[in-house]
């Protein structure tokens, strides 16, 4: 009667949805074999290979079904996680569901996501010197390169690209702006490009990474000329991406730090309906400022086209602002006005 008791106590501690994390990690390591059990602790700290090593040794016989299942439960997590680092929260949560049901895809899909942020921010690069770093990775692959820069502050992404090749650095910035999110593997990228010495710290959300925006932010950081070097490298390859880019670098927000002789060129170019359209939802500081620069004829008139103009789409605003940034873009490219970066210097 004893025997009978303890047996259905042992069967229960053995199905599925009663095992610990460490128990299915066992049964893992049992079922692949010695030689990928060794890969797969390899990256373990002693303390949890110890744990784990230590529910081995209490099993005595895992019924096959448990096996199974735990095999299955670990590929669709692996199926998972691949799904949420490339960018597909939804699909990762449809297979999770699929899997396992509504409630515990939660508790996976949450777990997943935070052992993904856990694994990718470089905070403590953050803090090191450009000219160093710079000598670290300066021959890495540039994908390595714009895995590191991507985790960077612009600042030092900028000094950076300022110390390599043009050439290179229109490799690396073509990268970061595909870039979206990053696999977990970043960490041993990183890791052996740098070493252990670079004192890398890997927590917080960094899974989002990269991206034309984040370029941009760089470019505007740099000199006219590396910029544009720079921009054209990128566009021998990718066109599309190199006017995405280009676009972003300039925003219409930015029309305010042009000094008011440049206001003046721009608003030459500029139709008074299609000013009057995207000043809808400019600042007060842009408004106000566009319109201290105007005659008081062509503000005037300004005034008014903008009174009886009535509601307008979000979408024809935007599209009016991009137009004026265009504009302000080709003035810049003629010499017209000036936009130019951080570090440019003005030569009387």
């Amino acid at each position: 009667m004893a025997s009978t008791a303890l047996e259905r106590v042992d069967k229960r501690a053995l199905e599925v949805e009663h095992l610990s994390g460490r128990q299915k990690v066992a049964i893992l390591l049992m079922a692949v074999g010695e030689e990928a059990s060794a890969a797969i602790t390899n990256g373990l700290d002693p303390e949890e290979v110890e744990a784990i090593s230590f529910e081995i040794a209490k099993m005595d016989r895992v019924p096959g079904p448990v096996v199974e299942a735990v095999l299955a439960e670990w590929q669709k997590t692996e199926e998972a996680a691949f799904s949420l680092a490339s960018g597909g929260v939804d699909f990762a949560r449809r297979i999770l569901e699929k899997a396992f049901g509504p409630s515990k895809a939660a508790q996976v899909l949450k777990r997943i996501e935070s052992q993904l942020s856990d694994h990718l921010s470089l905070t403590h690069l953050r803090n090191a010197d450009p000219q160093q770093l710079t000598a670290i990775i300066r021959n890495e692959h540039p994908q390595t390169i714009s895995l590191i820069l991507a985790f960077l502050n612009p600042d030092q992404t900028a000094a950076i690209l300022r110390e390599m090749e043009p050439t290179k650095g229109s490799d690396i910035l073509l990268r970061m702006a595909r870039m979206e999110k990053v696999m977990p593997d970043i960490l041993s990228v990183i890791q052996e490009s740098v070493g252990s010495d670079a004192a890398l710290s890997m927590s917080g959300d960094g899974s989002l990474a990269g991206g034309p925006a984040a370029v941009a932010e760089v470019l505007n950081l740099l000199a006219a000329g590396l910029e544009k070097e720079l921009l054209d490298g990128v566009a021998e390859v990718d066109m599309d991406l190199s006017e995405q880019i280009k676009n972003l670098m300039f925003v219409f927000e930015d029309v305010v730090k042009l000094d008011d002789k440049g206001i003046v060129r721009l608003l030459r170019d500029v139709d008074t309906r299609e000013l009057s359209l995207a000043l809808k939802l400019a600042t007060d500081g842009l408004r106000e400022k566009i319109l201290g620069s105007m005659s008081s004829r062509a503000r005037d008139s300004l005034l008014e086209e903008m009174e009886f103009l009535g509601p307008a789409r979000v979408s024809d605003i935007e599209a009016a602002q991009a137009n004026i940034v265009k504009q302000a873009r080709a003035l810049e490219e003629a010499g017209e006005i000036f936009i130019g970066g951080s570090d440019d210097a003005i030569v009387a």
